[in-house]
């Protein structure tokens, strides 16, 4: 699964590099800071192509996705996660799926890897070699709450089998979409690009060991990516 992550650039930043994607009057992003340990139940920037709005644009998203129909989300599953083999059938997901697809920019998400005979993981930072920001796969709805007519916006990532790099570690990572994708993954043409739901390439991808300090999502600050030494025989078991 994918459950933490690293959004480090600024929105400017996130616009200047992603800039087919503009900017919306109420796109929720002013009060956005960077999240060097970023948690589900927060906001982030996505980028989104609705039906009936022109062009390409970012917009600010809560994760943990609600599905359009859910009445009373009190004790309702709120998913962050959806995979990618069985997303187009499932009725939380496919609707979004179809309709609603997203990018999520990042700079990075973290990872844990189970060590045989202890009982506390080691956690990893993975991102690019080239410490571009980069997009995951994501689905996302609008909620309204019965009793008060309030919006919400809110997203869950798409996750498949590892590369070779990840399965050192996990045996799930997200989809991450590459740049010559982004326009095929967001056009809702094509109701299931399903061959685009697979691992990225592992030869543009990095990783290296943090602090456990990640585990707490209220150590949110820069030196949590700092790299750690780890056992030499870390891997030994795999």
């Amino acid at each position: 699964m994918c459950g933490r992550v690293i959004v480090k650039t600024s929105v400017s930043e996130l616009l200047a590099t992603f800039s087919f994607a503009k900017r919306a009057e109420d796109d929720g992003l002013d009060d956005f800071a960077p999240r060097y340990n970023g948690a589900p139940g927060l906001e982030y920037p996505l980028i989104v192509r609705e039906p009936d709005m022109p062009g390409t644009r970012f917009m600010s998203a809560r994760w943990g996705l609600i599905p359009r129909w859910m009445k009373d989300t009190k004790g309702g599953p709120r998913p962050i996660n959806a995979k990618s083999e069985t997303v187009a059938e499932k009725p939380m997901f496919r609707a979004a799926y179809k309709t609603r697809r997203a990018l999520m920019p990042i700079d990075g998400f973290f990872e844990w890897k189970a060590i045989k005979g202890a009982k506390a993981k080691q956690p990893f930072a993975i991102a690019m070699k080239s410490g571009e920001p980069f997009c995951l796969a994501a689905i996302w709805e609008r909620w309204r709450e019965p009793e008060t007519g309030v919006e919400f916006k809110t997203f869950a990532i798409l996750t498949c089998g590892p590369n070779e790099m990840m399965a050192a570690i996990h045996d799930r990572m997200p989809v991450i979409i590459g740049p010559e994708d982004y326009t095929r993954w967001l056009s809702d043409i094509e109701p299931d690009p399903h061959d685009l739901l697979k691992p990225y390439p592992a030869e543009l991808m990095t990783m290296w060991p943090v602090s456990r300090r990640v585990n707490r999502p209220a150590n949110d600050e820069p030196s949590i990516l700092d790299p750690v030494p780890v056992p030499d025989d870390l891997f030994d078991d795999d």
